[in-house]
């Protein structure tokens, strides 16, 4: 928490000219690069990887559940659940992806992201993927379009 908290008073210390050079694009008013639109044949492939997720979590002797996270028809994070492995409570698949992917993206805004699962997200993994900014996720009821992440407390 003392992280959080020091790092909130960093961004708050900062000028607006400091703010703007962080994100030059925004200051400059230029909008964002359009996002390619998964076919049906890529969020299937996306929803096959996070089943082959779900079944090494299966064949380990944790809870059959996987998570991809994809930006520009590539995956940029993964996860399946370690709750029973790592006696975590928090350790589920689409948290684990969304943080995969902050990682290698190095960015905590994932809203040019959008993530598959293998199922549902519960109330925790859902408000991770609202607080990410995710655009959308898709499991197998969900494929076709996708539902934007919601916080339902």
């Amino acid at each position: 928490m003392t992280i959080l908290c020091n790092r909130r008073r960093a961004v708050a210390g900062l000028g607006l000219t400091s703010l703007l050079s962080i994100r030059p694009s925004i200051a400059q008013g230029q909008s964002a690069a359009p996002i390619k639109q998964p076919n049906e044949k890529t969020k299937a492939a996306f929803l096959a990887r996070a089943q082959e997720l779900r079944e090494q979590a299966v064949r380990d002797g944790d809870q059959a559940y996987g998570a991809v996270v994809v930006r520009d028809g590539v995956i940029v994070g993964e996860g399946r659940n370690y709750v029973v492995l790592h006696s975590d409570p928090t350790a589920h698949a689409e948290l684990l992806a969304v943080r995969d992917a902050a990682t290698r993206l190095r960015t905590l805004d994932l809203s040019n992201c959008e993530v598959y699962s293998t199922a549902t997200p519960c109330p925790m993994c859902q408000g991770a993927l609202y607080w990410a900014r995710v655009r959308r996720y898709h499991n197998a009821s969900t494929a076709p379009e996708g539902v934007a992440p919601r916080l339902s407390c």
